[in-house]
């Protein structure tokens, strides 16, 4: 993996900047904010990574550690790939991007180009414990941070609305969960077996 690189802006462009290495000039992509910093002729560092695809090895940039950790984070959700990470980052900046996860704040999300509701569920779900705290804010006084109980009632009802029931139907069916599982998953916290708790959801739905 390349981690960095350090050198002179030779050409910048709306999303990418070319950084001369002495040897060699290395086409590195960035995000608008990042390019739109940079001049041609000034020394510049930029945190790296790479992408690999079956047809093209990118280099994606950051001007710093926080940034470049939320694009990797970013791609571990299910059907979101560099681009749209980098979308993201472009319209909501890594706090701003925790706190709509932590809050389950779909409409914030859906303002990013190529994110729909289901993709802004998907990102709520897939998420919401692994981003971290906002800047400066503990983990455990950060605004929208779910309870135990709602951490995983949160989960199920995201998985519901994603499987094409209402978001009031999905909380009527977590409402309706066995009120003994319910509390053993509470108790559990973050051990929670979501999957369970959301076939437990699914057979009250059935059953209505």
């Amino acid at each position: 993996m390349i981690a960095f690189v350090r050198g002179t802006v030779s050409d910048v462009s709306g999303d990418r900047v070319v950084v001369d290495l002495g040897t060699v000039g290395l086409s590195v992509a960035c995000g608008a904010p990042t390019a739109l910093s940079l001049r041609a002729g000034e020394r510049v560092e930029l945190l790296t990574t790479l992408v690999v695809r079956e047809d093209s090895w990118t280099l994606y940039g950051f001007l710093d550690a926080e940034e470049r950790t939320v694009f990797e984070q970013v791609q571990t959700v299910t059907g979101i790939g560099p681009r749209i990470a980098m979308a993201l980052l472009e319209t909501l900046g890594p706090d701003d991007l925790r706190r709509a996860v932590a809050a389950g704040d779909e409409v914030a999300l859906t303002k990013v180009p190529g994110i729909g509701r289901k993709g802004a569920q998907r990102l709520i779900l897939e998420l919401r414990d692994r981003l971290g705290p906002v800047a400066g804010q503990p983990a455990a006084s950060r605004p929208g941070t779910p309870t135990a109980a709602e951490g995983w009632r949160a989960s199920v009802a995201a998985g519901l609305t994603s499987l094409g029931w209402s978001a009031r139907e999905a909380e009527q069916a977590v409402d309706a969960i066995d009120a003994d599982l319910a509390a053993a998953a509470t108790e559990a916290g973050s051990q929670a077996d979501i999957g369970a708790m959301l076939k437990a959801a699914l057979r009250t739905l059935d059953r209505s």
